[in-house]
């Protein structure tokens, strides 16, 4: 639509690119053509030998409420399932290439962080939350399964911590987050966070470029994030639980503030 913003903002501060998911009113759930505009932004940045930090954020005092389940409910079971299915590729591609920039990628994260939001966390390389931030991995209480998130989220914070996350689907604060490794430090407010991220952004400006990329790769060389077969696996999960019966109920029970018929 003429003159609406832009579902991402992009501005640059030397070497340093931030990145802000900017759909507040949604609390930056992903949808709106935001995932398309990620992913320009990204592949741009693969080849950007100026940018060596990319520090993301979400506007209005959130980081990011996950996929925005508004956009799934359209067409018929089978048109769902199609659509779902290449979404589902592209968002679990979205989260490797993220992670496999050249540049050291900052999350600093308020509010919520959830599902989708939770995977940008997980595949950040750095991440900082102010005292507000909550984090969780709500997807089987919509009908969904967490499928794209999971090996970031096990990753991050380990199977058994992350075991418990996707099947309790239970929000934690910012001070269990940092307790379970999910985030590196915790500020008090706004202010401390972004304290937080200019003295990270100010010690990895000291690092080389190419020493800094190469090191990341090194990290990635440590071992593969999921069996070859997981991103398809579990594109193809999603799709069948996001055009079934259980999920149409848990997305209108989400959206009606109420509990789906399966709880107690």
């Amino acid at each position: 639509m003429s003159g609406a913003e832009p579902p991402v903002l992009v501005r640059r501060e030397g070497p340093v690119v931030h990145v802000t998911l900017n759909r507040p009113a949604r609390r930056n759930a992903i949808g709106g053509g935001m995932g398309e505009a990620l992913d320009e932004l990204i592949a741009g940045l693969r080849t950007d030998p100026e940018a060596r930090v990319v520090v993301l954020r979400g506007a209005g005092g959130h980081f990011c409420a996950g996929l925005d389940l508004s956009e799934m409910a359209q067409g018929t079971p089978e048109e769902r399932l199609a659509a779902q299915l290449t979404r589902n590729r592209r968002i679990g591609a979205r989260y490797q290439e993220l992670s496999e920039l050249p540049q050291v990628v900052i999350a600093a994260i308020e509010g919520s962080a959830h599902a989708g939001g939770l995977g940008f966390v997980c595949c950040a390389d750095i991440a900082f939350a102010s005292g507000d931030a909550r984090f969780s991995a709500p997807e089987t209480r919509r009908g969904l399964v967490p499928a794209q998130i999971l090996p970031w989220v096990a990753r991050r914070i380990g199977r058994a911590k992350a075991t418990r996350l996707v099947l309790e689907a239970s929000v934690i604060d910012a001070a269990t987050a940092l307790r379970w490794g999910l985030v590196h430090e915790v500020g008090e407010d706004r202010e401390a966070l972004e304290a937080l991220v200019a003295q990270s952004v100010a010690l990895i400006l000291e690092g080389a470029p190419r020493a800094l990329a190469e090191t990341k790769g090194l990290l990635a060389a440590l071992g593969p994030l999921a069996p070859e077969s997981y991103a398809e696996e579990g594109a193809k999960a999603f799709a069948r639980t996001g055009s079934s019966p259980e999920s149409a109920e848990g997305i209108a029970a989400f959206k009606e503030k109420r509990k789906p018929s399966w709880a107690v």
